[in-house]
């Protein structure tokens, strides 16, 4: 049905894409919802399956009535608190169209810093790799921990061609997010999905030395639950956003782990929440563990990644 603030065709008020874009835009500007201009485009372009481009380039294009009631249902679902990649079915991550569902996180942006510091921190293509022609990361083991839609786990293996990736998640609905999301960008074959809470199931025998590990780990304290913007608390996976009542429980066995499983001179980048540097940068300060700790802030100067290259 559609919406009777919203006229259909004929009834006074052209139903069309540039009439029906302003309609959204007014709803959930009225709404206070979040970049609204942004979540009424997406939502229209996934409603007709199209680009932002084409959006534009046919405002005067009519719209089926069924077009219209899919349009703005999805419109109040967003109104009501849902997040619009959920709607969409979409999130962009370092440049890869991903998968995304209420099972997995949503990728931030600045998670893809962890992308960067672990392409920095590996360094360029070695020089056999160049002269044997071999691909870039040829024979490096990495994991992802805590993969989720496999953001991280995917976009290193798509920049490391010669890597086999294991991706590890405690929720089976999550990996077969990521597993889908693997197929789509022709990299399952080198994303290895394991089901086990953080690095169980790499660190038993045989026990393969790693050359890299990565996780955005939860990290948020059930204390601040309230806190957390409505789309995230009602809508985003509890498992996957906290870790006890202070946000850390997860830090210390995961530097554990890494500190046993990773080979001499291996790499370690995590992702930190709003105050957790205090917490997690002594436990890398252990004599003769770590060495080479650095801080990378985000674009708004918050301390975002740690790193550290295992003795």
């Amino acid at each position: 049905m559609i919406p009777s603030a919203f006229p259909a065709a004929g009834a006074g008020l052209p139903a069309d894409v540039r009439s029906a874009l302003r309609e959204a835009m007014r709803r959930l500007r009225a709404a206070a919802v979040p970049s609204h201009t942004l979540a009424a485009e997406l939502l229209l372009m996934h409603t007709l399956g199209c680009d932002r481009a084409w959006l534009y380039a046919h405002p005067e294009q009519p719209l089926e009535a069924s077009q219209l009631a899919a349009y703005f249902e999805l419109v109040e679902r967003r109104i009501a608190g849902v997040p619009t990649q959920y709607l969409t079915g979409r999130q962009e991550f370092w440049g890869l169209e991903l998968e995304v569902t209420p099972d997995v996180l949503i990728p931030r942006p600045e998670t893809e810093h962890l992308v960067e510091v672990a392409l920095e921190r590996l360094g360029p293509p070695t020089w056999e790799e160049e002269e044997a022609g071999l691909p870039r990361g040829h024979g490096l083991r990495i994991a992802d921990v805590g993969t989720g839609s496999g953001c991280l786990a995917i976009a290193l293996a798509c920049e490391l061609p010669g890597a086999q990736v294991f991706a590890t998640d405690i929720s089976a609905a999550a990996l077969a997010v990521a597993r889908r999301n693997a197929c789509r960008h022709g990299v399952a074959g080198r994303v290895h999905l394991l089901q086990c809470n953080l690095l169980d199931a790499l660190a038993g025998p045989p026990v393969w030395p790693l050359d890299l590990i990565v996780s955005n780990p939860p990290y948020v304290g059930r204390r601040e639950a309230d806190h957390l913007p409505r789309e995230v608390r009602a809508h985003e996976p509890a498992q996957a956003l906290f870790a006890g009542e202070s946000g850390q429980q997860f830090y210390a066995p995961l530097i554990a782990q890494a500190a046993h499983l990773l080979r001499s001179g291996g790499i370690l980048v995590v992702e930190l929440g709003y105050d957790a540097l205090p917490h997690v940068q002594p436990l890398l300060e252990a004599e003769g563990v770590w060495q080479q700790i650095r801080l990378t802030h985000d674009l708004a100067g918050i301390p975002r990644v740690l790193s550290a290259r295992r003795v």
